[in-house]
């Protein structure tokens, strides 16, 4: 299983990005999808979950800001962000959990004015 992750880039706070997150299987296989983020000097931390069900999750920090969703027949997974803020700044890694744990290679999400 691949998965290859794109959108990122520079952003005024305020700003919005999608990410998306292209999987070589069908993406209806996994258990769960998410999106996790790891700025300079700090570890990993989840951003946002959906599973296979279509149940979503997604931590305090971006509640109500970011949307998790996904297109099965393009096996893609998003992640909308809207009213960025600096402290968004991380490079994003999508994650897909069935059968095994797979890791997406990151893509850069800076937001600054």
């Amino acid at each position: 299983v691949q998965l290859q992750a794109s959108g990122g880039g520079l952003v005024q706070p305020g700003g919005s990005l999608r990410l998306s997150c292209a999987a070589s299987g069908r993406i209806f296989s996994f258990n769960v999808m998410g999106w996790y983020r790891q700025a300079p000097g700090k570890q990993r931390e989840l951003v946002a979950t959906m599973t296979r069900g279509g149940s979503t999750g997604y931590a305090d920090s971006v509640k109500g800001r970011f949307t998790i969703s996904r297109d099965n027949p393009k096996n893609t997974v998003y992640l909308q962000m809207n009213s960025l803020k600096p402290e968004d700044t991380a490079v994003y890694y999508c994650n897909a959990a069935g059968g095994g744990v797979y890791w997406g290679q990151g893509t850069q999400v800076t937001v600054s004015s």
